[in-house]
């Protein structure tokens, strides 16, 4: 009877103390986790400071567009045809064209023919701003992109504040913008003539910009309504705004061209939009 009840007392003190080892398991595993959390955290807050230290960096001076109706095209040329209503949300725009400066800190190259850290970047593809963007965007947390078409000649015409120029921010061509008759043959830091009314610079002249749509030639005769996009498909991407050796008329806020994605020139470059 007594070697019965040593058993099961050593039995018991057995099973106490797999207990006791099971509770220390689980502290030991409650404790891994809870130091892996505030790895986690801190990992994450370290990158979230390099984040902010990166957009303040990098930072691009944006425009608030307020949203709103405008008729967009004009009866001059067939591919601006017809004039329609056009609804655009709110959004931000790049006050300046990309500088060669801005590009060169993301891209570590230069690719412009005329050289200057304050004048706007320019031999640069659709592809290239593609492949810029998404590396900017990697360093910044930000979500930049190109603006649509629609948001491109909003934001040129003056959104809600427009006073119905034919270019942007004024009638008289010389005030906002460096084309053919003024230029000298080449481009000009940004910001140097009059802004619009939104108080954004260059949208007329200087450098072309690329915009994200495909380009159709008779897509204003079925565009939406609303926020509209561009066709589905096409072979060429749209730029907008002319450059430094065109004629006044390529600088008109509805004027359009086209070219194909890899396409680069001494003429083109881009400004940024983003979302709310």
């Amino acid at each position: 009877e007594q070697e019965q009840k040593d058993k099961e007392t050593e039995k018991l003190a057995e099973q106490q103390r797999q207990e006791e080892q099971r509770k220390l398991e689980q502290q030991r595993i409650e404790q891994q986790r809870l130091e892996q959390q505030q790895k986690d955290k801190e990992e994450t807050e370290k990158l979230t400071k390099q984040q902010r230290q990166e957009q303040q960096r990098f930072k691009i001076k944006m425009v608030f567009v307020k949203g709103g109706t405008f008729q967009m095209g004009s009866n001059k040329y067939d591919d601006e045809k017809p004039i329609h209503t056009v609804t655009i949300s709110d959004f931000y725009i790049g006050k300046y064209e990309v500088t060669q400066k801005q590009w060169k800190e993301i891209m570590g190259n230069n690719p412009s023919r005329f050289k200057g850290n304050n004048l706007p970047v320019e031999k640069v593809s659709w592809n290239d701003v593609q492949n810029f963007l998404q590396k900017f965007n990697a360093k910044t947390g930000e979500n930049y992109r190109l603006p649509t078409e629609a948001e491109w000649e909003y934001a040129a015409r003056g959104g809600n504040k427009s006073n119905a120029y034919k270019y942007s921010g004024s009638n008289n061509i010389s005030d906002v913008a460096w084309y053919d008759s003024n230029s000298g043959n080449k481009t000009h830091n940004v910001g140097t003539k009059q802004a619009n009314e939104l108080g954004i610079y260059d949208m007329s002249g200087n450098v072309w910009e690329w915009c994200s749509d495909w380009y159709g030639k008779n897509y204003y005769s079925n565009s939406s309504q609303y926020n509209p996009q561009g066709p589905s498909s096409g072979s060429s991407r749209v730029y907008r705004g002319g450059g430094w050796y065109d004629y006044a008329s390529c600088c008109r806020v509805a004027y359009r061209y086209y070219w194909y994605p890899d396409y680069s020139s001494i003429n083109l470059g881009f400004r940024l939009a983003s979302g709310l």
